[in-house]
């Protein structure tokens, strides 16, 4: 294909404002024109022509090799590769129209082989958006993404080149992450602080208003209340960006996976405690919660239970205390899979939020699809459930939505699940019980079941865990009297020649004792015998 090398004078005429080209007085003189190249192109499918072209070059040997550059691109393409030679022809016109470099030689033909986009300007934003617009996942996963994407990774790294994104990148947007922590944390006080001052100024008195008024246009022009972005929020975005660069790998877009080197500080889950007398007389004094996981013992569980017995949803609270579903999941929870004649229900799936919105869902992973079996005393309190649900459903008559799940409200609508933990949350406090979260209640489950010896395996399956390293993991927390317990069998199985000796020393004791008190009281049987004998 034709290309060549032309010298260029861009002078104008003053007048008519046209470049004077060849017909300029200085076209000769050194240094005073530039060079450039043109070079054909394979032309479109529809037959119409398309070039490279290129200027600015100061002398004829760059532009020369700059025409060669583009010639051995051309090359790349076998003969009786139409469509490789098509792709070439398009990255070729797209670097000349925007002025991008040249791409390498052997960068450009690897990618031809691999199949991956010729050019590569693509950039981490445009990347995410094209995967997140590929995910067929369920909707609140995609909201989680896109979160992710919205407000981290894209305004700290979505204008870097996908292929030249480096673990530097990643570790910077980290520390950017943490100082706007740092940021948001100085604001929420100084915010807290000005609120604080408010509530102290009294309302009366024409300067109080004033300074009322002053200190409230403070409070509007702070930014508001945030929350900052935690170790568990910070993995997430790592987890996020390391999914779509493991896509962008298969792709063969990228090679190198930087979001699976970076290291960022690890997330320390909290350890579920059990409320004990100690922590329920320090919390009643403080107000403070020892963990934010707390476990009801048996005998509080008991009273939350009888206190609200009474409660139309009771048997989702006695469901999720006994056998230990998820929120979602007793939500979701329908008769056609709740048999009360076999003892059992089979979790199918479950109500979610996205947003405020409700979707039905699966369960998220395969574990969790799962049959748990039920006790003589669940059964009787569906039993009894589903008997005062028909009557809500004669009542309703044609209002009745029939959704065929077992919790419902009284209309036999979806139950929310933002709503059932507010509903928990308010029964939790009249109460009077130290306070758990909805959670908590299932957390509870796992520890009875583990405290009654029930095998770790039949837990984590009953819990819908897939390993039960999971389960494990998460409730290491020891009702008191199952502690004790153990403590003393573990005691037993030591001999100690200290504890022996002890023993021994309290028998001699004992014995000392016994004659002492033996010989005391003969003393006192002849004292009064004694005294009788004066009397007679």
């Amino acid at each position: 294909m034709k290309g060549s090398t032309y010298r260029r004078c861009s002078c104008r005429d003053p007048k008519s404002g046209k470049e004077l080209g060849a017909s300029c007085p200085k076209r000769n003189s050194r240094n005073h024109c530039t060079y450039s190249i043109r070079q054909e192109l394979p032309p479109r499918e529809d037959g119409s022509r398309r070039s490279f072209a290129r200027g600015g070059y100061t002398n004829a040997k760059a532009a020369q090799a700059d025409l060669d550059h583009v010639r051995a691109l051309l090359g790349l393409a076998e003969a009786d590769d139409p469509e490789g030679t098509q792709l070439l022809a398009e990255m070729l016109a797209e670097v000349s129209g925007e002025k991008l470099p040249l791409p390498d030689v052997e960068e450009t033909r690897r990618r031809l082989k691999a199949g991956q986009d010729l050019v590569g300007s693509l950039t981490v934003a445009e990347w995410l958006d094209r995967w997140l617009a590929g995910k067929r996942i369920r909707k609140s996963g995609i909201s989680r993404y896109e979160t992710d994407i919205r407000v981290h990774l894209k305004p700290h790294i979505g204008h870097r080149r996908l292929d030249r994104l480096r673990v530097s990148h990643l570790s910077e947007m980290f520390t950017a992450i943490a100082d706007g922590n740092a940021e948001i944390l100085e604001q929420n006080a100084q915010r807290r602080a000005a609120v604080k001052e408010l509530a102290t100024i009294p309302w009366k008195g024409a300067e109080n208003r004033a300074r009322r008024k002053a200190l409230k246009e403070a409070i509007d022009a702070m930014p508001a209340f945030r929350r900052v972005t935690g170790p568990a929020t910070r993995q997430h975005v790592k987890a996020t960006l390391r999914a779509s660069l493991n896509d962008a790998i298969g792709q063969q877009i990228i090679t190198f996976n930087p979001a699976a080197h970076v290291e960022i500080d690890p997330v320390r889950k909290p350890k579920a405690l059990v409320w004990t007398d100690e922590r329920v007389a320090k919390w009643e004094q403080t107000g403070e919660k020892p963990s934010p996981v707390m476990v009801w013992t048996p005998e509080q569980t008991g009273a939350f239970l009888d206190f609200v017995a009474d409660d139309r949803l009771y048997a989702m609270w006695h469901l999720i205390a006994f056998r230990g579903l998820r929120r979602g999941e007793a939500c979701g929870q329908p008769w056609s899979e709740t048999n009360l004649d076999r003892h059992s229900l089979t979790v199918t799936g479950q109500l979610v939020q996205d947003g405020w919105e409700v979707e039905a869902s699966e369960p998220k992973t395969d574990s969790g699809f799962r049959v748990v079996a039920l006790d003589d005393d669940t059964v009787g309190v569906l039993e009894r459930h589903r008997m005062q649900q028909e009557a809500d459903r004669l009542e309703w008559g044609s209002a009745w939505v029939n959704t065929g799940l077992v919790f419902t409200q009284e209309d036999g609508s979806w139950l929310h699940p933002g709503k059932v933990t507010d509903l928990f949350e308010r029964l939790v406090a009249a109460s009077g019980l130290p306070p758990i979260r909805l959670h908590d209640l299932r957390h509870g489950a796992a520890t009875l079941m583990l405290a009654a010896d029930i095998d770790i395996k039949i837990v984590s399956d009953t819990l819908g865990h897939s390993d039960t390293r999971i389960t494990r993991d998460i409730y290491q927390s020891v009702l008191p009297h199952v502690g004790k317990s153990a403590a003393e069998a573990t005691a037993k199985l030591v001999p100690l020649q200290r504890k022996a000796e002890q023993e021994e020393q309290a028998r001699k004791a004992a014995k000392k004792a016994k004659q002492a008190a033996k010989a005391k009281a003969k003393g006192k049987k002849k004292a009064k015998a004694k005294k009788a004998a004066k009397k007679g």
